[in-house]
């Protein structure tokens, strides 16, 4: 036999490459395995010469959780903190340099925004005193911490705990400032987090010096004044240069709560705030009893400027709003006439406060945000919070608050552009939308419906069928910015039942397109900018925005058919006016965290919110109930002595009682125990109505008086 030749052999048993890798592959995975096993004996070993036993192991093992724990709770801080810290990225540093005084619509002045309430006093320039009263009141280790004081924590606790309230404060002048530059006053864990962290941010970045100044210059004193040398001139008219020891002290008491203890608000509490202050002084060992005496024995008085409140959240936002078409104007000294009237001010501002007062907490809400405009577009009052003093923070144009039901109208006029009218049929039964199975209020579904009732009752199932099988929400969200909501408005199929924040403002914006019939691009703040000469800068008639249309006449005639219903027999009845008809809706949020009524008349437009500024949920507060009550005091003042005008395509006949009856379908939104409350909403409470009630049962049960017996020479003439 042959034997086989080797050249034939080895073509046959040819050895592959890849074989070689994976043999290298398994040299190397079983070497990096010896290794780290030896690697990791070596470890043990090391560490087994620290092993402790007994007491010593218990003590080991609580460092080693607490040092775990703080290290996950450190980056959870941390996390929580990053988006705070994008707001240093903006240039706070930066003052404006205008200086605008603003008049109200009828020319009366009512404040000033810009350089004029930041004139600033270098700190070496200020009174000892004045420096004194500050820290002893507001912190008194300032120069002795990092931004955090954790002694004076402590002691803000321990005193706090012993008097089963709050009376002292733990937060340092830097957190304090912190908080005016950055943050809000919403009381919430998050927010504190912040604000420590941006205090260190402020310790790492600016001197002591600078913080104080900065602190000094920026924090709100009340009477719309900012900073302590605009604070001086407008309380004792004189330069924080010349300020006695009284007049520092009651500066100083300023700081914790400027519309409390605002002196020419409420002087005699401005004098025991001062009081305190000097009693800080003495306690902080900067000054003893006998320096301070004469100020306890002869406090401070006041300029006398009355007790005129000042509209500050609407300076504010037209203060933005000027500097907006400012700029290229050849003066920035400005005298900006407004469209604020103060009288309907004053109004929004009671009614507000009279609701949360009465109110607040039986349904735990603490804030409101209000804005009125006429039908022309000129704002006429903004409430942008409870106390101004309190919280800056303005929830009439800056808060985003998910609209709820109140976003539903913009729904419906897309569906009126497209055709549909009032009394297009629509199926009010249940509809899925992929995985998103909307419910209404009272989990019932109904047959065919028309819009008017599904509006009115505020049915959630109709306009997620319009949006899904007429329209989609690509045309829903068009029409809202057309509106000029400037709201980010979501595309997400969700966004049709108000998901999407807006601001009070945006509410109102998008509402006075109803009011108008159509017509968009009519507010506006101010009328005319002047320089201090007189000469007209700026005119809103020919210069400002012109008006367009954005939603046909016959949709928003439509429409206003539909919304005029709401307070008729619909959710929003708590608003109805005695003396013109309204248009509007209601809104209550997920968690009943939101309560809206937006509405109008033929004269004016206004938004009402209700809620609270860390989003915890109410006690079951709806949009019929305090925010319609509210817009129905106000909105009767505001139409006293006017002329009333008719609401386009609407009878401006009042219907009568049998036409407001409920409609046969069954409640299914937010508001069904509204349906069962008094046709009209009550304005004076019981005790006063049962006293002007007794008062007028008197009068008619009175004897009559008889006439006077003149003098004989009286009755000759």
């Amino acid at each position: 036999m042959e034997e086989p030749r080797p050249d034939r052999e080895r073509k046959r048993f040819k050895v592959s490459p890849l074989l070689g890798l994976d043999a290298w592959i398994d040299s190397t995975l079983y070497e990096l395995r010896f290794r780290l096993a030896e690697f990791w004996e070596d470890t043990t070993i090391f560490f087994r010469r620290f092993h402790v036993s007994g007491w010593r192991r218990a003590i080991i093992e609580v460092l080693s959780e607490g040092f775990t724990w703080g290290t996950v709770g450190s980056v959870v801080m941390l996390t929580l903190a990053i988006p705070a810290f994008h707001e240093t990225e903006k240039n706070w540093r930066t003052r404006d340099d205008f200086a605008v005084t603003f008049l109200d619509r009828y020319g009366n002045e009512i404040g000033q925004r810009g350089i004029l309430h930041r004139s600033a006093v270098p700190i070496d320039e200020l009174p000892d005193h004045v420096i004194k009263a500050v820290l002893a009141t507001e912190d008194r280790r300032f120069f002795d911490h990092f931004g955090i004081d954790f002694l004076g924590l402590s002691r803000a606790m321990t005193e706090n705990l012993r008097a089963n309230s709050v009376v002292q404060g733990g937060s340092t002048i830097t957190q304090q400032l912190a908080k005016n530059l950055f943050l809000t006053n919403e009381r919430s864990i998050d927010r504190k987090i912040k604000e420590a962290f941006l205090a260190i941010w402020l310790e790492s970045n600016l001197s002591k010096k600078e913080i104080l100044q900065t602190y000094l210059d920026r924090a709100y004193m009340g009477g719309g004044t900012f900073g302590i040398a605009a604070a001086s001139q407008f309380y004792f008219g004189k330069s924080v240069k010349d300020v006695n020891l009284a007049e520092a002290a009651m500066l100083a008491g300023l700081f914790k709560a400027p519309a409390k203890y605002a002196p020419h608000v409420n002087l005699p509490a401005a004098r025991a705030r001062a009081n305190v202050v000097l009693s800080n002084l003495v306690q902080g060992g900067l000054m003893t009893e006998g320096q301070v005496v004469g100020a306890r024995r002869n406090p401070a008085t006041v300029v006398d400027r009355g007790r005129s409140e000042s509209p500050d959240y609407f300076l504010d936002w037209t203060f933005d709003e000027v500097r907006k078409v400012a700029q290229k104007l050849p003066t920035h000294t400005l005298v900006v006439r407004t469209t604020l009237d103060t009288g309907i001010q004053k109004a929004v501002e009671e009614s507000a406060e009279y609701h949360l007062r009465q109110y607040g907490k039986e349904y735990h809400v603490t804030q409101a945000a209000i804005v009125v405009m006429e039908n022309n577009g000129a704002v006429r009052a903004i409430v942008g919070g409870r106390d101004y003093g309190e919280s800056q923070f303005n929830r009439a144009t800056a808060a985003l608050r998910q609209a709820g039901s109140s976003f539903k109208p913009y729904v419906y006029a897309a569906a009126m552009e497209k055709g549909m009218t009032p009394k297009t049929l629509v199926s009010g039964g249940a509809v899925s939308w992929g995985n998103w199975s909307p419910q209404n209020y009272s989990r019932q579904y109904l047959g065919k419906i028309d819009l008017t009732t599904a509006l009115v009752k505020s049915i959630n199932t109709v306009p997620v069928r319009l949006a899904k099988d007429y329209l989609t929400t690509a045309p829903i969200v068009a029409l809202t910015k057309a509106f000029g909501v400037e709201s980010p408005i979501s595309s997400h199929k969700t966004m049709v039942l108000g998901t999407s924040g807006m601001t009070v403002m945006d509410q109102a914006t998008g509402y006075n397109v109803f009011a108008t019939g159509g017509i968009a691009g009519m507010r506006h703040p101010f009328t005319q900018i002047l320089s201090q000469n007189g000469d007209v800068l700026w005119d809103w008639k020919k210069d400002g925005a012109k008006p367009h249309r954005v939603l046909s006449e016959t949709a928003a005639y439509n429409m206003n058919i539909m919304l005029s219903q709401v307070p008729e027999w619909g959710t929003g009845r708590r608003a109805a006016l005695p003396m013109t008809r309204v248009a509007g809706k209601t809104g209550t949020t997920q968690s009943y965290r939101d309560a809206w009524f937006a509405g109008f008349t033929g004269n004016y437009t206004a938004a009402v919110w209700f809620g609270n500024d860390n989003f915890t949920p109410t006690k079951e507060l709806t949009g019929g109930i305090l925010p319609a009550m509210t817009w129905q005091r106000f909105m009767n003042y505001a139409h006293q002595n006017i002329d009333l005008k008719a609401i386009p395509g609407i009878d401006p006949t009042m219907p009568k009682r049998e036409e407001l009856a409920a409609s046969k379908g069954q409640p299914t939104e937010e508001d069904t125990d509204a349906l069962k409350q008094e046709e009209r909403p009550r304005v004076l409470s019981n005790a006063t109505a049962t006293a002007v009630r007794e008062i007028g049962q008197s009068l008619k049960e009175a004897p009559k008086l008889k006439p006077p017996v003149l003098p004989a020479k009286v009755s000759a003439l």
